[in-house]
C-alpha cells in the first residue's frame, strides 16, 4: 500500500508536465548526448589542423632561445587561444544558438561573445600555467610524472575554487544579498541553522546567461558560498526556495566539494598514466614528431586527455548523482518540504528529460532523473506520515 501510494504521488507530479513539454525535454536532452560525440569529432579536427599547420612548431622555433618555462607557457597559451578560435563556430552553435532555439537562454550573441572573450583570456593564462606545471613534471619526474600530476590537479582545482567566487565569477555575474523580505528571512534562518554565514548566501543574475531554474555552491573554506539564480527566485514559491536552499546547504555542509576534488584527482592520475602510454600512437595518427615531453605535441596530448575524460564520464556522473541525492535527503531531513522540493525539481525537467532509463542515466546524467528524485521525496513524505 505504501509503495503504491509513493508511485501514485510520483506519477501525479510527472503528469503536471504536458506531452509537449516531455517531448521537448526528450529532444533537447538527447541532442546534448549526441553533442558529446560531436565535440570529440570537432576536437579531432582542431587537433589535426593545428598539427598540420605547424603553428606551434613556428611559435616554439621563435622562442627557441627562451628558457623552458617561458617557452612552454607561451606555446601553451598559443595552443589554447588557437584551438578555442578554431572551435568557436561549434561553441556558438552548442552554447548559444541551440540554447536560444530551445529557449534556454535570452542572452544576446554580442554578450555571449564578450563573455567568451573574458573566459578565453582567463583560460589561456590559468591553463597556460597549469600546462607549464604538467610539462615541468614530465621533464623532472620522469616516468612517474603522471602520479605527481594528480597532486597538481588537486592543487589546481582547490586554487580555482578558492579564487573563483572572489575574482572570477563576479566577472560574469552580479552577486548581491537576497533582497529583504520573507524569502531572505527564510533562507537566512536555514543558513544559520546549518552554520553557513549570513554573508555567504547570495542571489545572482543567472538569467543573463540561462533561463534554467538553478542554484549552486561554489568556493572552499572562507570563500565558499551559496548562490541562487534570479530565475529560481522569480519562478519559485517561498517553500520551493526554502527546499532548494536546503539542497544547496546540503552540498555545503556535507563537504561534497572535497570529495569531488579527491575523486577527480585520482581519476586524473589514471588518465595521465593512460595518456603516457597512448600518446605515441595518437601522435603518429595525427602526424606529429613531437615527443610527450615536447610542448609542440600539446594538441595531441590534450586530445588524448579529453577523450579519456569523456570515456570516464560515467564515473564522474555517478559521483555527482550521489551528491545530488545526498543533498536532496539533507533538504528533506532539515527543511521537510517534500512537495516543494518536488515542485522545484519539476521545473528542471525542461532541460533534463525526467523519464530516462537507468543506462542513459548512468552514462550521461550528472543528476538523478527528476522522476527518481521526486519518488525519493514522496517516499520520505509517506514515511513521515505513516510513522507510529
Amino acid at each position: 500500500m505504501t509503495a503504491s501510494r509513493v508511485e501514485a504521488e510520483t506519477r501525479a507530479w510527472i503528469d503536471t508536465l504536458s506531452s509537449q513539454e516531455l517531448a521537448l525535454a526528450r529532444d533537447y536532452t538527447t541532442g546534448n548526448h549526441w553533442l558529446i560525440l560531436a565535440g570529440l569529432f570537432v576536437s579531432a579536427i582542431v587537433t589535426w589542423i593545428i598539427v598540420r599547420s605547424g603553428v606551434l612548431d613556428k611559435v616554439a622555433a621563435k622562442l627557441g632561445r627562451r628558457g623552458f618555462a617561458l617557452r612552454t607557457f607561451l606555446v601553451a597559451v598559443a595552443y589554447l587561444v588557437v584551438s578555442s578560435l578554431l572551435a568557436l563556430p561549434f561553441t556558438i552553435y552548442t552554447d548559444w544558438w541551440r540554447e536560444t532555439q530551445y529557449h534556454r537562454t535570452s542572452q544576446s550573441l554580442a554578450d555571449f561573445l564578450a563573455q567568451g572573450g573574458i573566459s578565453l583570456l582567463l583560460s589561456a593564462l590559468i591553463g597556460g600555467l597549469f600546462l607549464l606545471g604538467v610539462y615541468a613534471l614530465i621533464r623532472k619526474a620522469g616516468r612517474w610524472w603522471w602520479a605527481w600530476a594528480g597532486a597538481l590537479v588537486a592543487a589546481g582545482i582547490s586554487f580555482m575554487l578558492l579564487l573563483s567566487p572572489v575574482l572570477i565569477e563576479p566577472l560574469f555575474n552580479d552577486y548581491q544579498p537576497i533582497p529583504e523580505g520573507e524569502v531572505r528571512d527564510a533562507v537566512l534562518v536555514l543558513a544559520a541553522e546549518a552554520g553557513v554565514p549570513e554573508d555567504r548566501v547570495f542571489m545572482y543574475d543567472g538569467s543573463r546567461q540561462s533561463n534554467n531554474f538553478t542554484a549552486n555552491v561554489s568556493g572552499v573554506g572562507s570563500n565558499a558560498r551559496i548562490a541562487i539564480s534570479d530565475v529560481a527566485m522569480d519562478e519559485a514559491s517561498l517553500d520551493e526556495v526554502k527546499a532548494v536552499t536546503g539542497h544547496e546547504i546540503g552540498h555545503y555542509v556535507l563537504g561534497h566539494v572535497w570529495r569531488s576534488i579527491a575523486v577527480i584527482s585520482l581519476l586524473a592520475v589514471a588518465i595521465f598514466w593512460l595518456t603516457a602510454r597512448l600518446y605515441p600512437w595518437f601522435a603518429r595518427l595525427f602526424g606529429t614528431d613531437a615527443e610527450l615531453a615536447d610542448p609542440r605535441g600539446l594538441p595531441v596530448f590534450s586530445f588524448v586527455i579529453g577523450l579519456l575524460f569523456v570515456l570516464a564520464q560515467p564515473i564522474t556522473n555517478t559521483m555527482t548523482r550521489m551528491g545530488e541525492s545526498e543533498a536532496d535527503a539533507y533538504s528533506l531531513t532539515h527543511v521537510g518540504l517534500p512537495d516543494a522540493l518536488s515542485g522545484a525539481l519539476i521545473k528542471t525537467a525542461e532541460y533534463r528529460y525526467p523519464l530516462a532509463g537507468p543506462v542513459e542515466e548512468a552514462l550521461f546524467y550528472t543528476h538523478p532523473t527528476v522522476k527518481s528524485r521526486v519518488r525519493a521525496a514522496m517516499a520520505w513524505k509517506v514515511a513521515q506520515e505513516t510513522k507510529p
